[in-house]
């Protein structure tokens, strides 16, 4: 596929998903910066043009590995890839004069206490405007997109010329580029469906099969949509790629960091100590109580992640937690699924 033209980027975020953004931005001929917050594994991706915890991704020799936020140049897009709960605080430590570009999140989660999605986050600490904003998800595991694995995702925005701007910058070969104006539903979809992959990796470490784990995706999905619209979300949205597209990948693979949590716990693991050990960041963890208080405050029915709230955070056994899903009262399908 045959690039727009030559844009300078720069990516704030050196983990596994913001540094095989920068690659494949880089090997489409961008001119593209990378900030890493952790001096150590900066310097070691520059050295050696690959990443500690992505043995399958090499660094073109053409990225620049910035340390320091003040040697950022000013860009044309700052894509943001950093943990959800820090992207407050980064965006605080951003010089307000780089921040005259368009800004691509690809962090997912929700804020604690204030509920925020990422991209209210970003309006409320810079000058930026709504339109100048676009959330990129989808399912998306960074080992596979670091192959060139065939992958889509969404490019969504309030402002779909700036959507279509995102979509011409990404899209290649293996990476295809959808656009969507429904930020609020692609925001809610790809954060809440990590917490959907805790309870599928539950029923993993329990040993529970196929049935199960198709019925969490469908009923998960429900949950997500219900909550979603109610939020300003459109319901057809979280039919596509960054609802139960994502929520597919993320429930199923063995390459995801929630679904991995979850399992462990259904083996009987507490969750202090499967946190300790991991290198990279379940987004679900936090994300499962932020949400539960907002479908309390908001008075919609989430079961599921109810249940999976009182197994992380009130010590439930994951089978009794599993019992009581199965036992709430009987309803219609239908009436469910459009809430």
């Amino acid at each position: 596929m045959k690039m727009d033209k030559k844009r300078k980027v720069s990516v704030l975020g050196g983990g596994s998903w913001g540094s095989t953004i920068t690659q494949h931005l880089s090997s489409l001929g961008h001119e593209v910066y990378l900030y890493h917050r952790n001096g150590d594994q900066l310097n070691e991706m520059r050295e050696k043009l690959r990443h500690p915890l992505l043995e399958q991704l090499r660094f073109s020799e053409t990225i620049k590995f910035i340390e320091d936020l003040n040697y950022l140049p000013k860009s044309e897009f700052m894509v943001i890839a950093v943990p959800s709960h820090g992207v407050r605080e980064l965006m605080l430590r951003v010089p307000k004069n780089l921040l005259g570009t368009k800004i691509i999140n690809l962090s997912k989660g929700i804020e604690q206490n204030t509920f925020k999605r990422i991209s209210e986050i970003i309006l409320e600490t810079s000058d930026i405007t709504s339109g100048n904003i676009v959330t990129l998800s989808g399912p998306s595991h960074a080992e596979e997109v670091a192959l060139g694995h065939p992958t889509s995702l969404v490019a969504a925005s309030n402002n779909l010329e700036t959507s279509k701007e995102v979509q011409k910058l990404f899209s290649s070969n293996s990476l295809r580029i959808y656009t969507n104006n429904d930020i609020i539903g692609v925001e809610l979809g790809g954060s809440i469906k990590n917490i959907i992959a805790l309870a599928s990796g539950i029923c993993d470490g329990i040993g529970f099969g196929d049935n199960t784990k198709a019925s969490l995706i469908t009923r998960g999905i429900v949950e997500i949509s219900r909550l979603g619209v109610s939020l300003g979300g459109k319901a057809e949205t979280f039919a596509g790629l960054s609802g139960i597209g994502d929520l597919i990948a993320t429930c199923l693979s063995h390459h995801s960091r929630n679904r991995y949590v979850g399992e462990q716990i259904g083996v009987g693991r507490p969750l202090e100590e499967i946190l300790n050990e991991m290198s990279m960041i379940a987004e679900g963890v936090k994300t499962t109580s932020a949400t539960k208080e907002l479908s309390v405050l908001k008075n919609i029915e989430m079961p599921i992640v109810s249940s999976v709230y009182s197994v992380l955070y009130e010590n439930i056994n994951p089978k009794e937690a599993v019992n009581s899903l199965m036992n709430r009262e009987l309803i219609k399908e239908v009436d469910m699924v459009y809430y």
